[in-house]
């Protein structure tokens, strides 16, 4: 038995009451973060969202899965679409703003998991709408395929990222990478502040999509796979002159984090750092955890994202088996030298448990971290305020690569 720290605070078996309710998920947990425009709304605005989630509560329409819940979302999407297409020549702020509401309408109507052929359309939908955007940003972010030169089978041959220089880059003066690895929930096209983040510091921003979810090659049952994977990005990475490879840091977001910490082991020389951000890394998928998780803060049920993630026909088959395959500990992933570490997140994380951060100080190379005292998952409001000062230190003091 854990002691966790989350029941400790009382709240481990605490029932968020949400699960089930979309009237009390909207009311209680997402119409203010909406008017905030922060997770999971960024770019959204509450004039986008309330009439959906007023269809949707006078429908009685309560699962994420249905397509009822997800073609909700595509008049409104489509009509912001529509809108920013007319602004582009006349106003092209307007129309960035238009096209990023439009992406993040589709996101919520493709959330939690895209795990049906309507929810598969709403990200085709949200890709094509924002990638109009994209187009228009000064400086530009562009997809890039790559192939998956260490691909197995099972894995699919190419790899789609999303990438974006900063002005005045050249092969003469290569800059530094933020390596952003996207979540369960959160996929390419839901991070463009971060992006402008690493723009305003001179950095490139390289991005791709976590095994199991939206449009990442790597076999979602293998538990090798994310270490060819990344693999063959980072090589690329290597192999384009703009870039300096001796100045590439990793940024996992949420189910991501078990990725960038994973790679933080596996890949340590061909990384300056590694964020592991509102990550798992064992607890996560453990029996006693997974018992209590659909209580918390998500905002739906986690198993079914977990089925479709990991690859398992059943609950008890995952409960059984997902533990011993992926965590990092019964792997003995968390025994290698690894790259310099920050662990990030919430103390009262109901998603990935604090202790899967904590745990990490009990094996291989010092890790450092920040966690944020009564904060949920990923420590925000505060967490990027440590984690960018973080990255800059990082990036000023990594060594040049040895010629």
């Amino acid at each position: 038995m854990v002691n966790w720290i989350l029941e400790q605070h009382g709240l481990f078996k605490t029932d968020f009451g949400h699960q089930g309710s979309i009237k009390t998920l909207w009311e209680t947990r997402w119409k203010f973060p909406c008017t905030l425009g922060v997770y999971p709304f960024h770019d959204g605005k509450l004039e986008d969202f309330e009439p959906i989630f007023d269809f949707l509560i006078r429908n009685n329409i309560n699962d994420p899965y249905n397509d009822a819940y997800t073609s909700a979302f595509f008049s409104i999407a489509e009509d912001l679409a529509k809108r920013g297409e007319d602004a582009e020549s006349t106003d092209k702020a307007l129309a960035i703003a238009l096209y990023k509401r439009a992406s993040t309408v589709y996101r919520l109507s493709r959330f939690p998991y895209i795990g049906t052929p309507l929810k598969r359309e709403a990200f085709e939908k949200q890709k094509k709408v924002y990638e109009k955007g994209m187009r228009l940003w000064d400086p530009v972010m562009t997809e890039v395929i790559i192939p998956h030169k260490y691909a197995k089978e099972g894995d699919g041959k190419e790899i789609p990222l999303y990438v974006r220089m900063p002005r005045g880059s050249t092969v003469d003066k290569p800059v530094p990478v933020m390596f952003l690895i996207t979540g369960l929930d959160g996929h390419r096209p839901d991070n463009y502040e971060r992006t402008e983040g690493a723009i305003e510091r001179g950095w490139a921003t390289v991005i791709c999509d976590i095994p199991g979810v939206a449009d990442c090659p790597a076999l979602k049952t293998d538990p090798l796979s994310p270490d060819r994977y990344f693999s063959a990005i980072l090589e690329w990475i290597a192999e384009n002159p703009e870039l300096d490879e001796s100045k590439v840091i990793g940024w996992g977001l949420s189910a991501g984090g078990y990725y960038a910490i994973r790679a933080a082991h596996t890949h340590a020389s061909q990384l300056a750092g590694c964020v592991g951000h509102g990550a798992g890394t064992h607890h996560y998928i453990g029996k006693e955890w997974l018992a209590e998780v659909d209580h918390h803060e998500y905002p739906f049920s986690l198993k079914e994202a977990y089925l479709m993630k990991y690859g398992y026909k059943t609950w008890d088959e995952l409960l059984e088996n997902c533990q011993k395959t992926f965590s990092l500990v019964e792997t003995g992933i968390v025994n290698m030298p690894s790259t310099r570490l920050l662990l990030m997140n919430g103390v009262d994380d109901g998603c990935m448990p604090i202790e899967d951060s904590m745990l990490l100080f009990e094996y291989g190379s010092p890790k450092e971290a920040r966690f944020i005292s009564k904060r949920a998952h990923m420590g925000y409001p505060e967490a990027n305020a440590s984690v960018w000062p973080w990255l800059e230190q990082v990036m000023a003091t990594a060594p040049p690569k040895k010629q």
